[in-house]
């Protein structure tokens, strides 16, 4: 089957079973749609096509762009370098406050603009320089078949592979898709069922689950994003209850970014996060015991920098995107007392900075081999 055969006909895939009255259901995510003949799921682009689910995005992207690594944002793998970032369309949660609603929500595949198979993805980073292929933009648990094989053809050149997901997926296919993954960062959206329940459309047990396998049962690089959005997850309470699960669940190692909320999508109503509420999220997150603490779509240099844990050291300065000062030695420890910080490091950092390069592919070479 070729790559427009794939398109076409739709891309087959394995997570689904029959559930009697001519339906299948998938069992990607917690969702579980049970999908009559011809229907998609809240996804968009799994559909049940001649009684089985077929992924309707594989090898069509909403774009390709070269983007600083600490954008997704991962501030302890790889710093400074480049990373090659491809989405599709579609989202299987319904978050009211989405910001990249034009690509998550949408419902026109017209919207897939371009075209790649898994290994011109690969080679194209490859000749571009580019240290990691990100899946983003949209959550890459939906186009999960995609995103494997893009993986898998990387892997063969050296290239990393970094997910940028809502961690909302089912055991079987998160451990498929994480044995192909080597960083991480999760979008921990709120600490309350309710926020997930009435906001995004989903629920809070499974994403946790996800921070634990991928803390605990892989060696994949974790970072956490959560959004802060004014009264709905920003009270002192609620992001004790969070930061505490997450040193208590997962240690204190793991970076927390905190990212400032602007209206958008169908959460207009709600004024943009203060940089107090991100400072003080923050402070509580270090109370806690959490050691690498961020905050994002803000400037706020001292926030944004990283500290050695033991000494107070300043070991990586960053300025939005752009990496200032670098204390680390080539071991990644302190400078000054040697202490390791926790992260994926090389000798030097890269010097990409924070130019943001659109790519357009033109591929017409053929799918999964």
């Amino acid at each position: 089957m070729n790559l427009n055969t794939e398109m076409d006909e739709g891309f087959p895939t394995r997570y689904w079973r029959a559930v009697g009255d001519s339906r299948v259901e998938c069992t990607l995510c917690p969702r579980f749609c049970k999908l009559h003949e011809g229907q998609r799921g809240l996804c968009f682009v799994r559909a049940n096509m001649g009684g089985k689910i077929v992924l309707t995005s594989y090898g069509r992207s909403s774009g390709f762009c070269i983007d600083p690594i600490e954008k997704k944002p991962l501030n302890h793998f790889l710093p400074g370098t480049p990373v090659f970032s491809f989405g599709t369309a579609g989202c299987n949660l319904a978050c009211k406050f989405c910001q990249n609603w034009d690509i998550s929500k949408s419902r026109e595949m017209d919207s897939l603009m371009d075209q790649a198979s898994p290994d011109a993805i690969a080679r194209t980073a490859k000749e571009l320089g580019c240290r990691s292929v990100a899946y983003t933009y949209n959550d890459p648990v939906i186009f999960h078949e995609y995103a494997v094989d893009v993986a898998k053809e990387c892997r063969k050149l050296g290239i990393k592979s970094v997910a940028v997901s809502a961690g909302y997926v089912c055991a079987e296919p998160r451990a498929e898709f994480y044995s192909v993954m080597d960083a991480a960062n999760i979008d921990l959206k709120a600490f309350t069922d309710e926020f997930y329940r009435k906001i995004c459309g989903g629920s809070l047990q499974p994403v946790l689950d996800t921070l634990q396998y991928l803390k605990h049962e892989t060696s994949v690089w974790l970072e956490i994003t959560t959004l802060l959005i004014p009264g709905e997850n920003d009270s002192d309470q609620e992001l004790d209850s969070m930061t505490q699960w997450v040193v208590d669940r997962l240690g204190p190692d793991v970076p927390l970014h905190f990212s400032a909320f602007h209206p958008d999508w169908k959460m207009i109503d709600k004024p943009r996060t203060p940089l107090d509420t991100l400072i003080r999220a923050r402070r509580i997150a270090i109370g806690n015991g959490l050691r690498y603490v961020y905050v994002g779509n803000v400037h706020d240099k001292g926030a944004a920098s990283t500290y050695c844990h033991h000494c107070g050291q300043l070991l990586i300065g960053r300025d939005w995107y752009e990496l200032s000062e670098w204390n680390l030695t080539p071991q990644g420890t302190c400078n000054v007392c040697n202490t390791p910080c926790a992260g994926v490091f090389e000798e030097k950092p890269g010097e990409w900075g924070s130019k943001r390069v659109p790519v357009r592919m033109y591929s017409r070479a053929v799918g999964r081999r």
